[in-house]
């Protein structure tokens, strides 16, 4: 003997608080949320592209005056750029080669020099920094107040 609980519901039959399921709407269903899932999908793309320079969106929202305003290059970088188009090397073409110039064995003997007493200043820094650090005392915490 079956009890009312041990009875599966018939996904046809209306039940209360459950419309009637006739067997299309069940392949209608998944293709609506298919749909809805794709242009979830789309308008995530469309609106995590704003900050591209050729979203569409944000070239929108520019022309009504809400993004931000085009600002011209400062004299000294528009000077600093070649006038003419900007021409750029193919891919695995090689620089040409820059004429470079071997420093004479006086100039890498005063250059060694050079280096050599710009460490020993730094690691005197070092020294003077260390011992100052430990001939001052951190000051005492403050007494904490009895409750």
């Amino acid at each position: 003997m079956t009890s009312t609980c041990d009875k599966v519901p018939d996904p046809g039959t209306t039940s209360p608080g459950r419309p009637s399921n006739p067997s299309g709407s069940a392949a209608q269903g998944i293709a609506f949320r298919r749909l809805l899932g794709t242009l979830a999908l789309c308008a995530a793309a469309a609106t995590g592209a704003c900050s591209s320079d050729l979203s569409p969106i944000k070239t929108l929202a520019v022309e009504a005056g809400y993004g931000p305003k085009a600002v011209a290059a400062p004299d000294f970088v528009a000077n600093s750029r070649p006038k003419g188009g900007t021409e750029f090397m193919p891919v695995g073409v090689s620089a040409p080669a820059r004429p470079v110039r071997a420093k004479s064995a006086e100039s890498q003997k005063a250059l060694e020099a050079e280096l050599e007493g710009a460490r020993g200043r730094n690691e005197s820094r070092g020294r003077a920094a260390e011992s100052a650090g430990k001939a001052t005392k951190p000051a005492s915490a403050p007494a904490q107040p009895a409750e």
